[in-house]
């Protein structure tokens, strides 16, 4: 656990950046600190392993304060993803990933062996272990720079804005790999952005900071969405915010009816092919399981050209359908209970 103890950093000339923060970050989840520019995000990220020092306040892993503990040795046992990676310029993806272990006291094969099973873990083949930074793509390095944090099997990670200098898609591919880490690993995580869709995709929990680093709100997502502590919270978690709240409640009890009572819905062997509209037949651009969410439902039923979602079972064939208003009444009940 990470605890924040009444914590200020106030810069010379008089500028506050974190004032009074009392927050707890849970033992094996991730925590996402999010806000506008200015807000002291990374300053409060960086006093965790006292890359910045508190004015006032303590920081504590695991109850210990970590203004009495050696700097180097502290670092060493917390993994620090930053934005582009940070890789060394003049070593192989293999060595980058073995520096840490190798101070800790890990021979130079046992400290390779272990990297080469974390490249793969993070979704890089072994060939990539030869390579250097400038030989590969922005999302490789946020990967290897994923690695190497993880290469000393530290209980505590930071991350600060690691997924912000690559492109949408590989973001999203990023975002579905680390979840995937995250969830075999269990780390105590801290994360910053400035995407206030990043947080909430990724987050356990969000703290939302506002300006002169203040705590505006800090639960999950979900608590964030249904029930912002302000107009502030709620103008930056978005308008949309009813929407996005969907996307942690399951599609499983979506009333359906039989494919058959649609004469929209073309199927081949009982899998959903297309649409027949007036303007001819037009391919099926999505389906859902019951084991997705509400808000694919929603986004399904609002971007069919008929007003339909269609769920499939796990062999692709069409089990059921769900009309626009159909869904609505469903929705409705839900608030209502």
């Amino acid at each position: 656990m990470i605890t924040f103890e009444d914590v200020v950093k106030i810069y010379p000339g008089g500028g506050t950046a974190v004032d009074h923060l009392s927050m707890e970050l849970p033992t094996g989840k991730m925590t996402v600190l999010v806000g506008p520019s200015g807000c002291g995000k990374t300053t409060s990220l960086r006093m965790i392993n006292r890359m910045v020092e508190p004015t006032s306040g303590r920081v504590l892993i695991d109850g210990q304060d970590v203004s009495g503990q050696d700097e180097a040795l502290l670092r060493r046992g917390i993994g620090y993803v930053i934005q582009h990676a940070g890789l060394f310029p003049h070593r192989t993806v293999l060595d980058n990933v073995a520096t840490v272990p190798m101070l800790l006291g890990k021979t130079r094969r046992e400290a390779r062996t272990a990297s080469l099973e974390l490249l793969e873990r993070v979704g890089l083949p072994t060939e990539f272990a030869k390579r250097y930074p400038a030989q590969l793509s922005g999302g490789q390095q946020q990967r290897v720079g994923v690695a190497r944090a993880l290469a000393a099997d530290p209980p505590v990670m930071l991350m600060d804005e690691p997924f912000s200098a690559v492109d949408p898609v590989v973001r999203a591919q990023l975002h579905t790999e680390f979840l995937r880490l995250q969830q075999d690993l269990g780390k105590t995580i801290a994360m910053v952005t400035h995407d206030i869709d990043e947080a909430i995709k990724l987050g356990d929990y969000v703290a939302i900071l506002r300006q002169g680093g203040v705590l505006a709100q800090f639960g999950t997502p979900q608590e964030l969405l249904d029930a912002p502590a302000d107009e502030f919270v709620a103008s930056f978690v978005g308008r949309d915010r009813g929407l996005r709240s969907l996307s942690f409640d399951s599609a499983a009890d979506v009333p359906v009816v039989p494919p058959a009572s649609s004469a929209d819905l073309i199927l081949e062997g009982g899998r959903p092919i297309a649409w027949r509209t007036a303007s001819g037949d037009r391919a099926i651009a999505g389906t859902f399981t019951k084991a997705d969410s509400l808000r694919i439902v929603t986004d399904l039923a609002i971007s069919s050209p008929v007003g339909i979602a269609v769920r499939v079972d796990d062999n692709g064939v069409c089990d059921g359908i769900v009309r626009h208003h159909d869904l609505v009444d469903y929705l409705m009940e839900r608030r209502a209970s």
